[in-house]
């Protein structure tokens, strides 16, 4: 795993994402010498997300083994505080 400035990054970026791309390499982002992101093949990004799947599956199967009750995606938004989109309205082709 390499470490890199974003300054440094800036100067050399085809170079990085080359590395990353093409070297399976994984590139830690620092900003005033703490890491702040990275750089991931996207086979790599491929593999966190299915382990994040595979997680999330477990702990849906684990709740609904201990008997909880569903609960609508707008308790869970209203609880977490955020917005849901605005459902599309569909609109009726005028002559049809």
């Amino acid at each position: 795993m390499t470490q890199t400035s974003i300054v440094e990054l800036r100067r050399n970026l085809s170079d990085a994402l080359n590395r990353v791309a093409y070297g399976g390499e994984r590139v830690i982002l620092k900003r005033r010498g703490k890491g702040v992101a990275a750089l991931i093949s996207l086979d790599d990004l491929a593999a966190l997300e299915a382990a994040e799947d595979r997680l999330d599956i477990e702990l849906a199967r684990a709740a609904r083994a201990e008997g909880g009750r569903p609960v609508p995606l707008e308790e869970v938004a209203e609880r977490l505080k955020v917005a849901l989109p605005r459902k599309r309205q569909r609109v009726k082709a005028r002559g049809r």
